[in-house]
């Protein structure tokens, strides 16, 4: 949005955002930051409740638009709506589609071990993330890389990649490329419970899972010894071949929480305790016993 308004080619006559929602303990109304950021811009902002509605539709239709661009809504768009300039509807999706459509694809490449992702400016029809491509741009994914790194690099990306496909447009020569469906994989719309550590799954896996939560949803464990009985949050983990010990064992406790999977082990080096601060696992530990041969998940 920041990049449109910026550009002197092309005039964002409007911005369509969610509602203020309640939020915090005390469950205020708060606005999205697209919304902070069009009033700052003096861009006429839009909040409504369902896209679909006959007066976003309406007020849609008033301001004639010659393309609409869709960048993590949250909202699925009618026909009526993302056919209705001429140009149509493009969205910004952070993938390589076909590859990952859908809630999360950041975490999702990731999860899946992919050494590369990207952004794919895409035309919007009636399917889910299934329209044509018109652009694609691509990063490797390094090998240390957490979903709010990537999602953070993905962010610096697609406003080059969006007025790129925009000039294509003005230009004309837009070439939309149909998706091969036989290469189509979908990531789900992520909940907390995603982020929980099954310690019989290898090593390798579970440490992708820890990078692939975070920030969020968070990947975390249980630890259930004689002497502490808590949920633990784990922030930072790395692989350590050559560990055999029952998946969920603790092998060592010292420079890091060394666990047995069910190939290889995960070093936890960063955690949290539900309602404590995040430390090392070298400070964790000096609070908080574990011990080898507890056991966690």
């Amino acid at each position: 949005m920041r990049a449109l308004a910026a550009s002197n080619r092309h005039d964002l006559c409007a911005v369509f955002t969610q509602p203020d929602r309640p939020a915090g303990r005390e469950l205020k109304l708060r606005a999205p930051l697209v919304k902070l950021a069009a009033l700052e811009l003096g861009i006429r902002t839009f909040q409504p409740e369902r896209i679909r509605a006959s007066q976003p539709v309406h007020d849609l239709s008033l301001l004639k638009p010659d393309i609409i661009v869709v960048a993590a809504f949250g909202q699925i768009l009618s026909k009526e709506v993302f056919s209705m300039p001429p140009f149509g509807s493009i969205n910004i999706h952070a993938s390589l589609l076909p590859r990952h459509r859908g809630a999360s694809p950041i975490q999702a490449a990731i999860l899946s071990g992919d050494t590369e992702t990207g952004v794919t400016i895409m035309q919007v029809d009636a399917g889910l993330d299934t329209g044509d491509v018109l652009l694609k741009v691509v990063t490797p994914i390094a090998s240390n890389e957490t979903s709010g790194s990537l999602h953070d690099r993905l962010a610096q990306l697609a406003p080059e990649a969006l007025l790129a496909c925009l000039e294509d447009f003005e230009r004309g020569r837009v070439s939309p490329q149909k998706q091969d469906n036989a290469f189509a994989s979908y990531a789900p719309k992520l909940t907390r419970a995603d982020g929980e550590i099954d310690w019989s799954k290898p090593a390798e896996e579970i440490e992708r899972r820890v990078r692939a939560m975070t920030p969020w949803p968070g990947a975390y464990t249980f630890v259930a010894s004689r002497q502490l009985r808590a949920l633990l949050k784990v922030h930072r983990a790395e692989l350590r071949k050559g560990i055999s010990a029952p998946p969920g064992t603790v092998v060592a406790a010292g420079d890091s929480i060394l666990v047995g999977a069910e190939k290889d082990g995960v070093a936890l080096n960063e955690v949290q305790i539900a309602g404590g601060k995040r430390l090392t696992a070298v400070d964790f530990l000096r609070g908080h016993p574990i011990v080898p041969g507890d056991r966690l998940g």
